[in-house]
């Protein structure tokens, strides 16, 4: 059992604090926000991530899990930091660092000697450098150990990753971190921290790739009358290739994809590479939502000057809370640029968001509507009762985003329907 601090109670030190605690760790979180801190001590959490609030309530109740103000107060004791601070994309595409080298400065003084900080937040080649720089010990050692939870299943990834990736120049500090996770079954590497950090932009980019790769395709599928859900079904069946992240939609967003490939170019650009091929799949992507508002557009006859668009789903996927760099949100700010209002549902908002009207249920969001276009995968949408819908509809037209829905279920409702690469 070891001593752990987690600085930062986002979304990855959260997460990764309560899973600590869960495995027999006894785990301080620390917070700058003190609304925060009474909040998770009071037994609730900040976000939507399933599994996440019982798993923090067990560890508040056990006794191994505390939150407390203060990155040095919860450095004091510990024998292990990680860091999962917020690293923001700058204005120049490069990963923001100050909040990192803030949180390294003021746990330093605290600090054991023979202690290590692991740096968790995604961040660029040669940080455990600039660590090590606002640290100034040398007594003590600074890892690598990037995360790859995804929202809507961190927990799960918590307990069966894929992997384990430990970078280290001192391969002794690296068994200590790896023990940490003794009882969880997975591959595990340790290597060296620039080896780590790439390793985490990487598989990032290559999967923001694939998605940007199928929704292509989808686009080929439409122009030679070709179904994409054929394709993708011959695909996935080469092992090689695999049935993962080759689901056409609007696009991919959330907090990680679009600010780490952007990242990574600005990366490559600075070790003086031009990752063209990486720049082609922030392009696809950004031409992907671009291609749903025209479809949308043509949904409506043609404009959309003085109609009303029923959008359903806010967030960037299901099963999370999450809106950064949603493509939905980008879509309708597409649309209400066009001259659409926006009556928007999402089971995770309440409030409504500049440029739309959100609403209760998604039934009251088709009030009025020409165009309904489903933009988050759901799974309560697809049992909704569409001729419901559609007799609270003043227009016929149905855009799938996510090729979520039956086409011929809705189209027996009334609809017309439109998906993505798809000729039925």
């Amino acid at each position: 059992m070891a001593d752990v601090a987690i600085v930062g109670t986002g979304y990855v030190g959260l997460t990764t604090g309560a899973f600590l605690a869960h495995v027999g760790h006894r785990v301080t979180c620390a917070d700058l926000d003190p609304a925060k801190i009474e909040l998770l001590n009071g037994g609730d959490i900040p976000i939507v991530e399933p599994g996440l609030l019982e798993l923090v309530r067990e560890g508040v109740d056990g006794g191994r899990l505390r939150f407390i103000v203060g990155a040095a107060s919860a450095a004091v004791n510990a024998d292990f930091v990680f860091l999962c601070v917020q690293t923001p994309q700058g204005s120049d595409g490069a990963a923001d660092l100050r909040y990192i080298e803030a949180a390294a400065r003021e746990v330093a003084p605290a600090l054991r000697s023979q202690s290590v900080v692991i740096n968790k937040s995604t961040v660029p080649v040669g940080s455990t450098l600039v660590v090590e720089r606002a640290l100034s010990r040398s007594d003590v050692n600074v890892v690598s150990n990037p995360e790859f939870l995804r929202e809507g299943s961190a927990v799960h990834d918590c307990f069966h990753p894929d992997r384990i990736v430990i970078g280290s120049e001192d391969h002794a500090a690296a068994i200590r971190v790896a023990e940490l996770y003794e009882s969880i079954k997975a591959p595990l590497l340790i290597t060296d921290p620039a080896s780590a950090e790439t390793i985490k932009y990487a598989s990032n980019a290559f999967l923001a790739t694939k998605i940007s790769f199928v929704n292509a395709i989808a686009n080929v599928c439409e122009a030679v009358g070709a179904d994409v859900r054929e394709v993708v079904l011959g695909m996935g069946y080469d092992k090689r290739i695999g049935f993962e992240f080759l689901r056409p939609g609007p696009g991919w967003g959330g907090s990680c994809f679009p600010k780490d490939t952007k990242a990574l170019v600005r990366i490559a650009e600075d070790a003086g590479y031009d990752f063209d091929l990486l720049k082609g799949v922030i392009a696809v992507n950004e031409e992907q939502k671009e291609r749903i508002t025209i479809k949308v557009v043509e949904a409506a006859g043609g404009s959309l000057q003085g109609t009303t668009v029923a959008a359903w789903g806010l967030t960037f996927k299901a099963r999370t809370d999450d809106q950064r760099d949603s493509p939905a949100l980008d879509i309708i700010r597409r649309l209400t640029a066009l001259g659409a209002s926006v009556r928007a549902y999402d089971p995770t908002v309440t409030d409504d968001l500049p440029g739309m009207e959100v609403c209760a249920d998604p039934y009251a969001a088709c009030e009025g509507a020409a165009v309904l276009v489903v933009l988050t995968e759901w799974d309560e949408f697809r049992w909704v009762d569409f001729g419901k819908c559609r007799a609270a509809m003043a227009g016929a037209a149905l855009v799938d985003a996510r090729n979520l829905l039956d086409p011929a279920s809705v189209r027996r409702q009334g609809f017309a329907y439109t998906g993505v690469g798809r000729v039925s």
